[in-house]
């Protein structure tokens, strides 16, 4: 047998430095990632910690729970020109969040009106009494509450409000008040928010400490509320383009749909599905208008502008935010579409607008045909962008979410509703 081959004997020994180079690079990410997910686990852990864990929820009614700012100014309205006066309801945060008396202090002293706070009072609580009927839980309000239920967290509601005018508004919906283990009106402590008084009273008639609850509350008096109390805090701002005041709050959401009860130690819900949250279909169409322009021009998105004066009413009671769904065109068909209602932050917008885009590629504009839509889903709030790259990319990524989440049975079925069809050729 002839001497080994000196190339074959060096290129094993070189096989075999590049194994155990390779075994020592392995060892050596794994460690370098196993220390980087540590320390992200650690900044994941600190993040949730900074959140103090509750065990009871103590809720606002008015702003909160149930949309009243719509009645509020309708009534305001109705009652200020009789007394020859205007109601400028870019006004409304002045009242927000206060007493009845102190709401109606404001008014008579704004408006220089000729009777005294308590007459005023007197008339605009018989008008407020007669449409407490009329007036809507809030997107998310009824999930809310049953979800706490279903979960036995303990509740309690806490108002401004008299005890009789709380518990005529909560008696319109069914399960209300047995789904809380207190009530607390404004006529039952000595003074109303933002004095805490209102809230050590829930805490104690809810026989837990101030430091275990936390406070859902729509109102900058109520939040001050809820701080003085020692409670943590989640601000749902009524009015828009205020999360800029609520600095206070321990968080600021856009609507009770955004809650995540799991930051503070509550149990979760488990009613997304995919990225989207279903909701209970509701509707709006008309004809199609021009709208800022920036669509197709600055965001290559084409989307389908309804008008926002003939949907006040409709775009009062829905949250600032990116939903989805079905869109009939009269004379086309019917198309997934994804719709932002809002203010678009990134262009700083003074009305609250609807945009539709529709997930199909037209070839000509379809200005002045009638379009409706019937909104199955929900995604995320409204917000705004660093760079309007940044903003295209989220809107695709919207699109994308919706384009899959429709295509399952729970969203997919609504392409066959009837007020989609009604306005296609041949349609009944």
């Amino acid at each position: 047998m002839g001497p080994a081959n000196p190339w074959l004997l060096s290129n094993c020994r070189l096989e075999e430095g590049c194994h155990l180079f390779d075994s020592m690079f392995v060892v050596l990410i794994s460690k370098f990632f196993t220390r980087a997910l540590h320390h992200i686990v650690i900044k994941i852990s600190i993040a949730m910690l900074s959140k103090k864990l509750v065990s009871c929820v103590i809720l606002d009614l008015d702003g909160t729970l149930l949309n009243t700012d719509g009645v509020v100014n309708d009534v305001l309205k109705a009652l200020l020109v009789k007394l020859g006066k205007q109601w400028d309801s870019k006004a409304a945060h002045k009242i927000v969040g206060k007493t009845p008396y102190e709401a109606a202090a404001i008014i008579v002293q704004d408006y220089g009106l000729q009777c005294t706070i308590e007459d005023f009072g007197s008339e605009i609580t018989s008008l407020f009494s007669d449409q407490w009927c009329n007036i809507k839980p809030l997107p998310g309000a009824e999930r809310l509450l049953k979800h706490l239920r279903c979960h036995g967290v303990p509740m309690a509601l806490a108002s401004n409000s008299p005890r009789v005018n709380v518990e005529s508004k909560i008696s319109f919906h069914p399960g209300w008040k047995e789904s809380f283990s207190a009530i607390v009106a404004g006529d039952e402590v000595r003074s109303g928010k933002p004095s805490p008084d209102i809230y050590f009273e829930a805490a104690k008639r809810l026989n837990v400490e101030p430091s275990n609850c936390l406070v859902i509350e729509d109102s900058l008096p109520g939040v001050l509320a809820g701080k003085a109390a020692g409670m943590e805090v989640v601000a749902v701002p009524s009015l828009p383009k205020q999360h800029h005041l609520y600095t206070s709050a321990d968080e600021v959401i856009n609507s009770l749909l955004d809650l995540q009860p799991e930051k503070w130690g509550l149990p979760p819900f488990q009613d997304w599905i995919d990225g989207t949250l279903p909701l209970e279909p509701w509707h709006i169409g008309g004809p199609v208008i021009k709208g800022y322009g920036r669509g197709s021009k600055m965001l290559g998105i084409p989307t389908a502008n309804l008008s926002t004066e003939a949907y006040a009413a409709v775009l009062s009671e829905h949250p600032s935010g990116v939903y989805f769904g079905w869109a009939g065109l009269s004379t086309r068909g019917i198309y997934k579409m994804v719709m932002s209602i809002g203010w678009n932050p990134y262009f700083n917008n003074t009305e609250k607008t609807i945009e539709p885009w529709l997930l199909h590629n037209f070839n000509e504009d379809f200005y002045g045909e009638e379009l409706h839509l019937t909104i199955v889903g929900y995604i995320r709030p409204e917000a705004n962008f660093s760079s309007l790259e940044s903003l295209i990319a989220r809107i695709h990524e919207d699109g994308r979410i919706a384009e899959r989440a429709l295509d399952l049975p729970i969203y997919s079925r609504y392409k066959d509703d009837p007020y989609l069809r009604c306005t296609l050729p041949g349609a009944w």
